[in-house]
């Protein structure tokens, strides 16, 4: 049923046209399935893709059971510094039942490991935790997702990986993007990554080779739309983020420039300062060439919209059919 967020009346199709619907919280009942499919695949021992994508932490923000939104008072919530003070009130009260969430998920993804584990799966089974966005949760006086801030822009990106393969536990500040994902999986699996793929293997960072992004991604906003609607600031972008910058180009000029490391939550925008002006040259330029290798034209929403032909209503959003 895509995105009802729904998450406690949360409706679903297996392989019959019949409707159905997932008992109590939507992410418990999913892992339970999940579960099954690992013990089925433990006993037949054929290769498998399991793609589990939970809801939450998504707002509605205080739907988890009970259990895991008595764990977090608002009142003690300590915030960012970049949320405003007019914002902190509502901050604290999302971000209790937001962190609720992540717990309830923290209990899903151990017991999807425990069962690798218990099934004997863990020893041949690479595992990817990651998400498709963030969430601004009052930080810079925004809320939700497709902003180039942090908050919304990056997300956790954790390889859990069989003995094998010879990769030691590691951090890594390699610029790593989601259309990464793909190729670096077929490696690891030993399977050829196709011409027509865009996206890095980052196998040889994981050896601790080179990043083979070059130190450098791109975040897009094709199309504002949603909760980024145009009246509410809402902008096509074009992010680069390096291991230590942000540099961010709207359709008509340089937007936002941060130092990650000087400044980690992005108080200090840098476009047109004093002694900004060699990185932010250096930084436009790099985002350009990627954007010429990656064949991305940079054009406004609408013309995307109607080339693709999606059907948007006023906020050009693609209209939810359930």
């Amino acid at each position: 049923m895509e995105c009802t967020h729904d998450y406690n009346n949360s409706f679903y199709y297996a392989d019959t046209p019949e409707k159905l619907k997932w008992n109590g919280y939507d992410a418990l009942a999913q892992t339970r399935d999940a579960q099954n499919y690992l013990r089925v695949h433990a006993k037949t021992k054929r290769p498998f893709l399991l793609w589990l994508a939970w809801g939450p932490p998504h707002n509605p923000y205080e739907t988890s059971p009970a259990r895991y939104r008595s764990m977090y008072a608002p009142e003690s919530i300590q915030l960012r510094p970049n949320v405003p003070d007019s914002d902190r009130a509502a901050a604290r009260k999302d971000l209790a039942g937001y962190y609720a969430h992540c717990t309830a998920l923290d209990d899903c993804f151990g017991d999807l490991v425990r069962t690798l584990e218990e099934t004997g799966l863990a020893t041949n089974t690479i595992v990817v935790f990651t998400s498709d966005h963030g969430d601004m949760l009052w930080s810079q006086d925004q809320q939700r997702k497709q902003r180039p801030w942090e908050e919304s822009a990056r997300v956790p990106m954790l390889f859990r990986l069989p003995p094998e393969f010879g990769i030691h536990p590691q951090h890594s500040a390699a610029t790593i993007n989601s259309e990464d994902v793909m190729p670096t999986l077929l490696r690891l699996c030993d399977l050829p990554v196709p011409n027509s793929v865009e996206g890095f293997d980052f196998t040889t960072t994981m050896r601790r080779g080179v990043d083979p992004s070059g130190g450098a991604t791109v975040i897009r906003c094709i199309a504002p739309f949603g909760e980024f609607v145009r009246r509410r600031g809402g902008r096509e972008y074009r992010a680069l983020r390096t291991a230590t910058h942000t540099f961010v180009r709207d359709l008509n000029a340089p937007w936002l420039l941060y130092d990650n490391q000087a400044d980690p939550y992005q108080l200090n925008n840098l476009i047109g300062k004093p002694g900004s002006a060699i990185l932010q040259a250096k930084l436009d330029a790099i985002l350009r060439k990627k954007l010429i290798e990656q064949h991305d034209e940079f054009r406004p929403g609408p013309e995307y919209v109607a080339k693709w032909r999606y059907k948007v209503d006023e906020t050009e959003t693609a209209v939810y059919q359930p």
